[in-house]
């Protein structure tokens, strides 16, 4: 079963109240990068490629995207509490301008502030905190809590 925004809510920082929705919250955008060089995905482990911070285009900050794939970085903190799993679908205003937003499971004792892959079909202009995310939290079982190289992740830095 799904939670009620304001649930989720307890469970993300910064938030505003307009970030908050019937059945989940509204996560923004921090920063955007492109990466430029290859990862690697193995049995024994994982390298990710380089990355380039993607600079704004605009006077007022925005970035300004051409078709392509970029990392996006979320603004807030994220805490995922034990008994419940968490899931990131992109606002529907996003997919109507041609975009995609690809996410992965958040884990029960997840914490830190995560990112996703943004896939652009058409030229997007998108302002620094605009909101792009939807996080939803499901009940869910499981057998331990999420303590993997990504928990953490830009909390007391930048980068990972």
């Amino acid at each position: 079963m799904f939670r009620s925004g304001s649930f989720v809510a307890d469970h993300v920082e910064p938030i505003a109240d307009s970030q908050v929705q019937p059945n989940g919250v509204d996560l923004t955008l921090d920063s955007l990068y492109e990466q430029v060089s290859p990862g690697r995905l193995g049995v024994d482990g994982k390298e990710i490629g380089d990355r380039e911070p993607v600079s704004a285009d605009s006077d007022d900050g925005s970035y300004v995207l051409p078709p392509g794939g970029y990392i996006l970085q979320y603004a807030e903190t994220i805490h995922i509490p034990e008994g419940h799993v968490g899931f990131l679908y992109p606002r529907s205003s996003l997919m109507r301008n041609s975009c995609m937003l690809n996410t992965a499971v958040w884990d029960a004792g997840y914490e830190g502030k995560g990112e996703g892959l943004l896939q652009v079909h058409h030229d997007i202009e998108l302002e620094p905190g605009a909101r792009i995310a939807q996080l939803v939290l499901a009940r869910g079982n499981h057998d331990d809590v999420y303590d993997g190289s990504y928990q953490g992740e830009r909390v007391n830095s930048p980068e990972r």
